[in-house]
């Protein structure tokens, strides 16, 4: 069942992708639109974002029955993915005994929107857009983390951008290099992204502290700073149009990584949202 999910998972990435389509690039999410549950009123996790593609409101099938709607005919489902604590029994391989453990499974269920349904209403109101300049939003947030959590960021002239997890250091190139403030930002948040992943914050690199340019770890963490990235432009309202960015080639890469392992999408979207967490300052990042 677990493994029959990621594939699921992966193959709706996968379908997106071949449509030309980044997903985690899209405005799914953020202060001004996102997609969220019918039965609480919350946003969905960002993975579900991506995988449900569309802000609004999210009803399952039971839910419709019960308030007396029906779906149209021919709508068909989202996916909405979840994790559930599961106890198992295993061997202990000091002692040798049985022990029960708690183990997250990840499992799934169908919602429609509520836009695909007849008789159902929508429980909340639409989110009021917030004002604010998007770019002087993206400045804010990255001079609170980098001060809070004392990341050094160096401008030096040239075509470099990178972190440095020894020296716990971002360099980018001068901001006046850029084609425009919208890209400046998001190579910057790229960066302040692969930051987040430092020892002393949410640890994800192992060894000399980084992943070596081409191996497999470095394609996951890059993965995992894209969609930090692109979590945070969202939030701050801010669009990029870098033909880089939407080249074919681009979404090769992504395709190749995503289809060698169903669960890399998982994992680096569950990564993200801890790093975008982190450098918004938001409590239990």
């Amino acid at each position: 069942m677990g493994n029959n999910v990621y594939q699921i998972i992966t193959d709706r990435i996968i379908a997106e992708l071949e449509k030309g389509v980044i997903p985690w690039r899209k405005p799914w999410t953020g202060t001004q639109a996102g997609a969220y549950s019918h039965s609480t009123g919350k946003p969905y996790s960002l993975l579900n974002q991506m995988l449900l593609g569309r802000p609004g409101e999210y009803i399952t099938w039971s839910q419709v029955k019960a308030e007396g709607g029906t779906v149209r005919q021919g709508e068909k489902s989202s996916v909405v993915v979840f994790w559930k604590q599961q106890n198992v029994k295993e061997l202990d391989a000091e002692s040798g005994e049985e022990v029960e453990k708690t183990i997250p499974i990840l499992r799934y269920f169908n919602v429609f929107h509520v836009d695909q349904c007849e008789g159902i209403r929508k429980k909340y109101a639409e989110r009021p857009q917030e004002t604010f300049e998007p770019l002087e939003h993206a400045e804010r947030i990255q001079v609170a983390y980098v001060g809070r959590e004392g990341v050094r960021v160096s401008y030096v002239a040239g075509d470099r951008a990178c972190y440095s997890p020894a020296a716990d250091r971002v360099t980018l190139p001068l901001r006046e290099q850029f084609q425009s403030a919208e890209e400046f930002y998001s190579t910057l948040f790229h960066e302040l992204a692969h930051s987040t992943g430092h020892k002393s914050r949410l640890n994800r690199f192992t060894g000399s502290g980084c992943a070596a340019f081409g191996s497999s770890d470095y394609g996951k963490e890059e993965l995992v700073a894209e969609i930090t990235a692109a979590s945070l432009l969202n939030v701050c309202g801010i669009e990029t149009q870098s033909s880089f960015q939407n080249s074919a080639s681009y979404v090769d890469n992504w395709l190749r990584a995503i289809r060698g392992d169903n669960r890399l999408i998982v994992s680096a979207a569950g990564k993200a949202e801890k790093a975008a967490a982190l450098i918004l300052g938001e409590a239990g990042a």
